[in-house]
């Protein structure tokens, strides 16, 4: 009988040996194929790119994080250009910028259109000096001259009797109905 429980033994150690080898084998990180310098340059545009966007809409990159879902530090690393950053963060933030990418580039019609159209576009940061409506609903908001969309929508739903409804601006328009469409319909608009 002892010779049997020898045998045993010696079985369970061969089998956690070879588990461990095992998980060891696909724990291993691959190493990363080195990237070509037009990938590194193009990276580099695109992070470019990204961060003149961000600064045109006056969106802190704190904001933007926050809107696209990741950490500030990774949106840094975007508008370096790092090629570690994975493409889905490239597109995430290319989202919450409101610009388009093809296979061919960056389509950034954001320069070229007029700022009245906005219609299904949300901001991350409402300026309160882009859209006159808002700022005098938004009096008593003190210290600060932007909101974001819930706290707007929030201003325009409690006020809405005192809105000039003949006197909205197209892209004041939009930004209502975008954020209706986003955090749901008001009652009394």
């Amino acid at each position: 009988m002892p010779e049997v429980s020898f045998f045993i033994q010696k079985v369970f150690l061969n089998i956690d040996e070879y588990a461990f080898l095992y998980i060891m084998r696909n724990t291993m990180s691959a190493k990363s194929p080195p990237n070509p310098s037009v990938v590194i340059d193009q990276l580099a545009a695109l992070g470019v790119l990204i961060r003149a966007e961000r600064k045109r809409l006056r969106v802190s990159a704190t904001a933007l994080a926050e809107a696209a879902g990741m950490s500030r530090v990774t949106i840094h690393r975007i508008e370096q250009g790092e090629p570690s950053v994975t493409m889905g963060a490239y597109l995430n933030v290319l989202a919450a910028l409101g610009m388009n990418f093809s296979a061919s580039g960056i389509s950034d019609d954001s320069h070229e259109r007029p700022l009245t159209d906005t219609s299904g576009w949300l901001p991350v940061r409402i300026y309160l000096a882009d859209y006159p409506q808002l700022k005098q609903l938004a009096w008593q908001v003190q210290g600060t001259d932007q909101l974001k969309p819930r706290e707007a929508l929030g201003i325009y739903e409690r006020n809405w009797r005192h809105i000039d409804e003949a006197a909205l601006l197209p892209r004041e328009r939009n930004l209502i109905d975008a954020l209706r469409l986003a955090f749901g319909d008001a009652d009394a608009a």
